[in-house]
């Protein structure tokens, strides 16, 4: 299998090491970046996409600036390439349909790792369980100053401080609302106050708390932010037999059930970099058996059209029905 990675910033450099390691006999990697950058060392790099699409790859990698993401998953799915597109899927929903109509033979998947963060796993096994019953709502929370994001860069200039590039936490952190959307289901509208409220030298907004009312009656909580000093992110999920409780910087989650005792998951062990290796052998395996993907194109749409709803609320004052 021939392994294209497009974009060399630090997800694209993480998805290349990852698949250096994973590579069999006969694969290869090439990478694609912008032309001002140097090629890189033990990987055969090309400068223009066109140039690397006459070589025939199997499957790209698309890690560059949010803006970019369909013009380039368009041209690769055209070349016939199976695609892993980094989250968010883009910044708006224009030729959604035309990707989905030629994509629809090929394995497509959304770089939305946090899936395949032990914490949610365990989390989502004890919602299919049924441990804490009927749940009323759930409340999670992400934030974390901007320039610690990214120390060797500067901030300001970076595609998250950028409107026209897709910045700004609703899509930049739009993991919270995969996840809300993989544990609970789509939800039938939404609401959301967002806005750019510290001094960071931003376009963006850089706070937002999100309302998700579901079907079911379940209300979802989501709190974004870039401007938390001490990083968190976390959620609880209230049920009329307890609650569940994950932390993904503490690496544990807690079922609390009345009148039985305090259960404890824990995974100390667990690297950052473990959840981008497991989502990358999903989607190898995927390509090679022909399997649906955790997270395919259609849900990385619903996904994104949930954050375009949020920001559409934000901007009229109103719930938007999906």
């Amino acid at each position: 299998m021939k392994f294209l990675v497009i974009g060399y910033g630090s997800i694209g450099q993480r998805h290349a090491n990852n698949i250096k390691n994973l590579l069999k006999e006969g694969d290869s990697l090439a990478v694609c970046r912008q032309p001002r950058e140097e090629e890189i060392k033990g990987i055969k790099t090309y400068f223009d996409l066109k140039d690397a699409l006459r070589d025939k790859f199997d499957v790209a990698i698309i890690a560059t600036p949010t803006n970019t993401h369909l013009p380039i998953a368009m041209q690769c799915a055209k070349a016939g390439l199976n695609l892993l597109i980094e989250k968010p899927l883009s910044h708006n929903d224009s030729k959604l349909k035309d990707l989905l109509k030629l994509a629809q033979k090929k394995t497509v998947m959304i770089g939305c790792n946090m899936r395949f963060e032990p914490g949610l796993e365990k989390v989502s096994q004890w919602i299919k369980e049924d441990k804490i019953g009927k749940i009323v709502c759930a409340n999670g929370t992400v934030g974390q100053w901007l320039p610690d994001w990214r120390p060797t860069q500067d901030y300001s200039k970076n595609y998250s401080a950028k409107r026209n590039m897709g910045g700004g936490v609703i899509l930049d952190l739009i993991h919270e609302l995969d996840y809300f959307y993989w544990l609970f289901g789509m939800p039938k509208s939404v609401a959301c106050i967002a806005q750019k409220r510290s001094s960071l030298n931003i376009q963006t907004e850089d706070t937002a708390d999100i309302i998700l009312d579901f079907k079911n009656g379940m209300q979802g909580n989501i709190h974004l932010d870039y401007i938390r000093r001490v990083p968190a992110r976390n959620c609880q999920i209230i049920g009329e037999k307890g609650t569940i409780t994950w932390d993904f910087f503490a690496k544990k989650c807690l079922l609390e059930i009345v009148g039985k005792p305090l259960q404890e998951f824990s995974y100390s062990d667990f690297d950052r970099n473990d959840m981008y290796v497991k989502e990358m052998k999903h989607f190898i395996d995927c390509v090679r058996n022909k399997r649906i993907p955790l997270i395919d194109l259609k849900q990385g749409m619903d996904v994104l059209n949930i954050a375009l709803a949020a920001k559409k609320s934000a901007q009229s004052a109103k719930f938007i029905k999906l």
